[in-house]
């Protein structure tokens, strides 16, 4: 995979197929055509046909993200990367503490997989963490987690734009930082809480931006991906 600096914008958009079936992803994808070139499959899709589809798509000559975020023991999650990494998929996220993140880096071995750790659900904000027991920063524990990740042997994080500028500063231009809760302006938030446009995700430093609803959730999805590839190429 190119370095994120060679990356073009089509490179950059990664989309989010959250929807209930793999026959209605395939007709997304279909629809999209070569509009698009990276597509991420999660948890919803994971267990009705999720790896068959991620394989398809690897076979149409498509980037894929399977957004799985393994966590359980150390020895689990090794075993389950190893696993992934024979799919062919480009990342792969898994959350959790050095032990699992190590184990992930460990598990991916020589393949070209990328793991990406979560940092901070985009849908949780100040109030969310101090629910959960925890009195810092968003923050403050997005940049703590990255570097325990960098630490660890993991190629990325999964983070919010908001925290993108400082990982950046902080952790050098190598280690991968992709983006959800992505929204052009004036595009409903839904149930995300850390939302930014795609310019300025871009020019804050994220390598990659996720894109769902915004995209597959629209009747004109080609004009709806245009819309947003113009915006990373204006920010590049």
């Amino acid at each position: 995979m190119p370095h994120p600096t060679e990356l073009n914008a089509k490179d950059r958009l990664i989309i989010a197929l959250d929807v209930p079936s793999a026959d209605e992803a395939r007709r997304i994808t279909e629809d999209l055509g070569d509009e698009a070139a990276f597509y991420k499959i999660g948890l919803q899709l994971f267990p009705v046909g999720g790896i068959e589809l991620a394989r398809e798509l690897i076979a149409r000559g498509k980037k894929v993200f399977l957004d799985f975020k393994f966590y359980d023991i150390g020895q689990t999650v090794q075993n389950a990367v190893a696993s992934v990494q024979n799919i062919g998929a480009a990342f792969l996220t898994i959350h959790g503490d050095r032990a699992i993140a190590r184990s992930a880096a460990l598990g991916k071995g020589d393949s070209d997989l990328k793991i990406l750790s979560v940092t901070v659900l985009t849908s949780m904000d100040e109030a969310s963490l101090k629910e959960m027991g925890y009195d810092g920063s968003v923050a403050d524990l997005v940049l703590a987690r990255a570097k325990i990740a960098l630490e660890a042997g993991c190629d990325g994080v999964i983070a919010s734009a908001a925290e993108a500028a400082r990982l950046r500063a902080e952790l050098g231009r190598d280690f991968l930082i992709v983006t959800p809760g992505i929204r052009s302006a004036g595009i409903d938030r839904n149930d995300q809480k850390r939302v930014t446009t795609p310019g300025d995700a871009i020019r804050a430093g994220a390598d990659y931006l996720v894109v769902g609803r915004e995209i597959i959730k629209t009747a004109d999805r080609r004009a709806a991906t245009r819309h947003i590839l113009d915006q990373i190429e204006a920010a590049l």
